[in-house]
């Protein structure tokens, strides 16, 4: 987590915060193993600024704090291929969930998901949309060395979809080595040495929920996100491989403010159907996202069978109870087409757009749905998009036409003057 408490929403939240006029009880969760070893801790402190529509059609900002009374069910210590989770759930059908990922070397955070349930009256007392909201937004938290514990104790917040999460006071390690805490330290970039520590809400007795007349937050710039890992998958039809796919996944989860989420080879599993003329590929990423791709063949008119990619559905999570967030689907694609027996390469980037809030970015895409042989892939029917040798006609015809451009001017140039000699003789 990574200080970026930019809009003036959050700054004068913050500015009370130091006067003390918003206090909050600090959060400490600890999991264990199966041999109750320690594999995940973590100690912050954090509020929630969240504006809503009132039954007067007017909106209010209130002030969310967390009571004494957390619970982290559904809290995970994570490894080479699950993800690890810290998960809250506080008042009302309030909850909060970080998950984190690691490499070999690393480990950062992945997407942060906050529920609030405007159901709550001691809350939202005059909430005109009632139940439970989620928003997702990416962590932007940096890789931390692994068997580092991570500390940021000035302020930081993400600001998505009405909400502003503040977190200060940050103690974290996850993917624990041994059951021990590390004595070594990886500071947010805030926390310079010159810079001493927020001082921001301290413990207190009574929890409350304010409100405030703050404006609606402005829209923030997202940070830029690396494109993802590229995953390997197949499905088999008994003991023959009959469906192979190699491709890198990135969500995006709105387009007006974009929320960009990589999808985890390391944590994704496949599943799916093959048959003659329909094949669907599932890739389900943890307990968090799940994309099915579904493949049919046609046949051209020259009555030569091809196959396409025909509908693609997307379907969000809620880390803690496994309720959907958000379901998408278009079966209206003709995209990745080619020969039935082939397969289909795009090295490029694509994007699959699945509605208005939702689109799919795929990376190095080899993708053969029906036929597979051997286990290995067919002759690859490349993308326009990778096919570097259309480029050179064009260049080619280019500069031949602006060559014979500048011939044609020279000589009528040469023309104009020559007869103006014959004119002064």
């Amino acid at each position: 987590m990574e200080p970026r408490c930019r809009s003036p929403a959050c700054l004068f939240l913050l500015l009370l915060g130091a006067c003390g006029f918003f206090q909050s009880y600090a959060v400490e969760v600890e999991v264990k193993d199966a041999s109750n070893t320690t594999c995940l801790y973590a100690k912050w402190m954090m509020k929630f600024l969240i504006r809503y529509e009132t039954n007067s059609s007017d909106y209010k900002n209130i002030t969310l704090d967390l009571p004494s009374n957390v619970t982290h069910d559904g809290s995970v210590c994570g490894n080479d291929t699950q993800a690890a989770l810290v998960a809250l759930q506080f008042g009302e059908g309030h909850s909060w969930s970080n998950n984190f990922t690691k490499t070999n070397e690393t480990y950062q955070g992945d997407f942060v998901t906050f529920t609030y349930n405007t159901n709550d009256t001691a809350v939202f007392p005059d909430a005109k949309r009632k139940g439970p909201i989620t928003v997702v937004v990416k962590d932007s938290m940096l890789p931390v060395h692994l068997n580092n514990v991570y500390v940021c104790h000035n302020a930081d917040s993400f600001e998505t979809e009405n909400v502003i999460q503040i977190f200060w006071n940050v103690t974290l390690q996850a993917f624990v080595q041994n059951g021990t805490i590390s004595k070594r330290e990886s500071r947010c970039r805030a926390d310079t040495p010159t810079s001493a520590p927020t001082v921001l809400p301290t413990i207190a007795n009574v929890t409350t929920a304010s409100t405030s007349t703050l404006s609606p937050t402005p829209t923030s710039v997202p940070k830029p996100v690396e494109n993802p890992d590229t995953g390997n998958y197949s499905l088999k039809s008994g003991n023959k491989t009959c469906l192979l796919a190699t491709v890198g996944l990135q969500l995006n989860v709105s387009k007006d403010k974009p929320v960009l989420i990589n999808i985890n080879p390391k944590t994704t599993t496949a599943d799916g159907t093959c048959g003659n003329t329909t094949a669907t590929l599932r890739l389900n990423d943890g307990n968090s996202t799940s994309i099915a791709f579904t493949f049919v063949v046609k046949n051209t008119s020259a009555n030569v069978p091809k196959f396409y990619l025909k509908e693609v559905n997307v379907t969000l999570f809620n880390h803690l109870n496994g309720s959907v967030i958000s379901n998408a689907d278009n079966n209206n694609f003709s995209k990745w087409d080619t020969f039935l027996g082939s397969s289909y390469m795009c090295r490029k980037e694509q994007t699959l757009e699945i509605n208005e809030n939702l689109q799919i970015h795929t990376f190095n895409l080899w993708i053969q749905p029906f036929l597979v042989k051997e286990n290995k892939f067919s002759t690859a029917q490349e993308c326009s998009l990778d096919d570097d040798s259309i480029l050179v006609p064009i260049v080619v015809g280019a500069s031949l036409a602006c060559l014979i451009a500048i011939i044609v001017v020279a000589y009528i140039i040469g023309r104009r003057k020559s007869y103006a000699g014959y004119q002064t003789l």
